[in-house]
C-alpha cells in the first residue's frame, strides 16, 4: 500500500509540475520523423528534402528555453519565382528564447535585418525589410540581390526603406515565406494566400500548400512563437478587451498610411533626403516610412508602437505583453505584420552555437486532450466533388491527424495525413466512383465523421 501511495503521489507531482511550465516551453510542435517537401517551378508535385521539419528538442532552465530545429516547416516551401536561387535548407539552430522576459525601460532596441523571433515550428521571422534601401545621391534602389551596394554598408541609416511584404510578394511561396541564403522565414502572417478573403496571390494555383495555421475569426489566434525579446506572438485574432472580455475581433496594428504624394519628411516631421514620389512603380505601403503610427486609447484591440499589447491570453490568463500577426479586414498582412519598428521588451540575438549550462529536457505529450480534438474545425471544400477534394483545418494543428475515406460499406477507399504544423490534406477522386462516402479524421481515440458527396459528369 505505501509503495502504491508513494508511486501516485510521485506522479501526481509530476502531472503538477509539467502543467505549470511556461507556455514558452510547452508549445513548440516536436519532431524527429517526419522530413519536409518542397516545390520546384514548373512542377505541381513536392518533392522531399529529407530534412527533418518543426522542432527536435526541448531543453530548458531556470532562465531559458532552448530549442533545436532545422528552419523546416512541415508545409511544403517554394518556388519561388522571382528568381531566388535558393531554397529552404537545415539551419541546425538552436534558439535561446528568455522565460522572464523584462520590458525595455530604456533606449527603445529596433528589429533588425535577420532573425527577430521563432515560430513554433522553428521556422525564422523577420521584419519588414528585405535589406533594400533608396540611394538618394543615385535616385535608385540600392542593397539585396540584383542593386549597388548602399553608401555605409548594409548596416547604415537609410531614410527610406523597402517593405519585403510589397516588393517581393512575387517571390513568396504558398505560405507566405521564402528563403535567405537557405534560411526560410516568413517577414508576415504565416498563413497561406488562398486562404485570405481576398486572394492577393495566385502562386497556390500550381504549387498548392498552407501554412503553419489558417485563420479562424471565431477563435482566439493560437500561440504562433516567441520573438527574441520573450514575449509571445499570437495571430490575427485575440479578445477585444486586455483582460479577456469583450469577445473575440480582429487585432489591428496601429500605423496607417501617410497622406502624402511625395516623400520628403518622416511622419514626425523630419526633413530626410528625398525618396521617389509616390507612383505605380513605388507606391504607396512601398517604403516603411510611408507609414504612420496613430494611437487609439478608445479602442483596446489597437495595438500599441511595437505591434503588441498586454492583454490576457488563453495561455497567459493572468496577462503578458505579445505581440500579434496583424492583417486587414481582407486577411492581407498589415505593416509592422508581426513585430516593430522597435520591440517592446529586451532583445538580442537568440542564435546559439551551443547550450552552456545545465538543462531539463521536455517531451511533449503524446496526443491531443478531448476538448482541443472537440474544437478542431475542419472543412471539406468542394462538397459535392468530382476529383479533388481538401480536408481544411483552422487554428493550429498541434498533433499528427489520421484521415481516412471510406465508402459507405466500410471499405478503406484512401488514406492521408495532415501533420502537426500544417492545415490541409487532399484526396484525389479521380479513379474514385460517384456516390456517397464518408470521411473519417481521428487523433488517438478520438474520431469525427464528414460526408462527402462524389459527382461525376
Amino acid at each position: 500500500m505505501k509503495k502504491i501511495t508513494l508511486s501516485i503521489s510521485i506522479l501526481f507531482l509530476a502531472l503538477v509540475s509539467q502543467a505549470q511550465l511556461s507556455p514558452a516551453i510547452t508549445s513548440w510542435l516536436q519532431n524527429t520523423t517526419t522530413t519536409g517537401t518542397y516545390y520546384v517551378s514548373g512542377n505541381s508535385t513536392a518533392i522531399s528534402n529529407g530534412i527533418l521539419v518543426n522542432c527536435q528538442k526541448v531543453e530548458y532552465s531556470t532562465n531559458y528555453v532552448y530549442i533545436t530545429a532545422t528552419g523546416v516547416p512541415a508545409y511544403p516551401t517554394g518556388p519561388f519565382l522571382d528568381g531566388n536561387p535558393s531554397n529552404a535548407s537545415n539551419q541546425n539552430a538552436i534558439f535561446q528564447i528568455p522565460l522572464n522576459p523584462q520590458q525595455n525601460t530604456g533606449t527603445l532596441i529596433s528589429t533588425n535585418a535577420g532573425n527577430i523571433g521563432v515560430f513554433v515550428n522553428g521556422v525564422a521571422l523577420f521584419d519588414y525589410r528585405d535589406g533594400v534601401s533608396w540611394n538618394t545621391s543615385t535616385s535608385a534602389l540600392c542593397g539585396g540581390p540584383g542593386n549597388p551596394p548602399c553608401p555605409g554598408g548594409p548596416n547604415a541609416v537609410m531614410p527610406w526603406n523597402r517593405d519585403a511584404v510589397v516588393a517581393e510578394k512575387s517571390g513568396f511561396d504558398c505560405s507566405k515565406g521564402h528563403p535567405a541564403m537557405g534560411n526560410y522565414h516568413h517577414h508576415q502572417n504565416p498563413s497561406a494566400f488562398k486562404l485570405d478573403k481576398q486572394v492577393l496571390s495566385t502562386i497556390c494555383n500550381l504549387y498548392d500548400a498552407d501554412g503553419l495555421y489558417a485563420i479562424d475569426s471565431t477563435q482566439h489566434s493560437p500561440l504562433l512563437g516567441y520573438a527574441y525579446d520573450g514575449y509571445p506572438i499570437y495571430g490575427a485574432y485575440g479578445y477585444k478587451n486586455t483582460n479577456g472580455t469583450g469577445g473575440i475581433v480582429r487585432i489591428e496594428s496601429g500605423y496607417k498610411l501617410r497622406n502624402i504624394t511625395v516623400r520628403t519628411h518622416w511622419a514626425d516631421g523630419t526633413d530626410v533626403d528625398d525618396g521617389p514620389v509616390v507612383s505605380s512603380t513605388y507606391p504607396l505601403g512601398y517604403f516603411r516610412e510611408d507609414y504612420e503610427y496613430i494611437a487609439q486609447p478608445s479602442r483596446p484591440e489597437v495595438l500599441d508602437e511595437h505591434n503588441g499589447r498586454f492583454c490576457v491570453t488563453p495561455e497567459y490568463p493572468n496577462g503578458t505583453y505579445a505581440y500579434f500577426a496583424t492583417v486587414d479586414v481582407n486577411w492581407n498582412s498589415y505593416y509592422p505584420y508581426v513585430i516593430g519598428p522597435t520591440f517592446y521588451g529586451i532583445a538580442s540575438n537568440r542564435k546559439v552555437s551551443s547550450i552552456g549550462e545545465t538543462t531539463t529536457v521536455y517531451t511533449s505529450p503524446v496526443g491531443i486532450s478531448q476538448t482541443e480534438f472537440d474544437n478542431l474545425s475542419v472543412s471539406v471544400y468542394p462538397n459535392p466533388s468530382s476529383d479533388l477534394v481538401a480536408i481544411q483545418l483552422n487554428g493550429l494543428l498541434k498533433q499528427d491527424l489520421q484521415v481516412n475515406l471510406f465508402d459507405l460499406s466500410g471499405k478503406l477507399v484512401n488514406t492521408t495525413t495532415i501533420n502537426k504544423g500544417s492545415t490541409i490534406a487532399y484526396f484525389d477522386l479521380q479513379t474514385v466512383y460517384s456516390g456517397t462516402y464518408l470521411i473519417k479524421i481521428s487523433a488517438n481515440e478520438y474520431t469525427m465523421v464528414k460526408k462527402l458527396v462524389v459527382q461525376k459528369d
